[in-house]
């Protein structure tokens, strides 16, 4: 790789910075851990550098989840102090997204995403639709509910995302206020990031002739220090956003944030 002229440091800088930021109001406005927008961010940054392309999408999804784990944690704090969680859900779904998410690891090693990105973008743009459009409460049934958090782990560790996409929905259609529903799942991040993120660790041992400096297995240590600091300050604006408006308009916000997810993953597949 070429060494960087001065332009193109401050343009890579900017974009961390723009990301950063997006990612932890995200974190703090809707209980996302940030991978949506870290993901790809972290895929172009790699591309750009000359990273070698069949380690690319793994090391952007091992240092997005690394990332979330911070991130998460802040927010959860924040939530909680607001009285803005669900212990009892939090303890019931804590071992099938950590189970599920370590499953979530070692499975996308192997796999493409595409057929992942395509099945992600056809449920967060049904469950969009219904959080924009349905006005009357939807009651998922419980056994829905209790199998759920295992297939979160799962799908949130192979797309690099902390789970709140999934998780939040899933929460406030089975009866939880959504405030309480974004709180815990800042928290589910952490859950589902800190096995995901070990799994990916171990994974990209097998490559490290390919691995780029500061990495460990499919995690880069640089990213990771240059990202997280913007994300923790970014954070607290995010929860206090969430709650200064009302459920409805949080609710709402949240559907529009899964059309727009769908919409961009759709546009990637094309």
């Amino acid at each position: 790789m070429e060494t960087l002229s001065q332009i193109e440091i401050v343009s890579i800088v900017s974009l961390i910075l723009l990301s950063g930021s997006i990612a932890g109001i995200l974190a703090g406005l809707i209980g996302v851990g940030g991978g949506i927008v870290v993901v790809p961010l972290l895929f172009y940054l790699f591309t750009y550098l000359g990273y070698n392309e069949a380690i690319i999408m793994h090391m952007a999804v091992g240092t997005s989840l690394f990332i979330i784990v911070p991130t998460s944690i802040r927010s959860a704090v924040q939530h909680r102090s607001r009285d803005a969680f669900d212990n009892i859900v939090f303890k019931r779904w804590f071992f099938p997204l950590a189970f599920g998410a370590l499953l979530g690891s070692v499975i996308a090693s192997f796999l493409s995403f595409k057929i992942l990105t395509l099945f992600f973008a056809v449920i967060a743009g049904i469950v969009s639709i219904q959080m924009l459009l349905n006005q009357k409460e939807t009651k998922l049934p419980s056994v829905i509910f209790s199998i759920a958090p295992f297939f979160i782990g799962i799908i949130s560790a192979m797309m690099g995302i902390g789970g709140g996409t999934l998780s939040v929905p899933v929460m406030n259609f089975s009866g939880i206020e959504i405030k309480k529903a974004i709180g815990t799942s800042a928290a589910f991040g952490t859950v589902i990031a800190i096995p995901a993120s070990i799994g990916f660790m171990i994974g990209g041992f097998s490559q490290s002739s390919l691995l780029p400096p500061f990495s460990l297995g499919y995690i880069n240590w640089l990213f990771f220090i240059l990202i997280v600091p913007v994300t923790l300050i970014f954070v607290p604006v995010g929860v206090r956003i969430a709650h200064k408006i009302s459920q409805d308009i949080l609710r709402k916000l949240f559907g529009l944030f899964l059309a727009i997810t769908a919409a961009k993953m759709f546009s990637d597949l094309v």
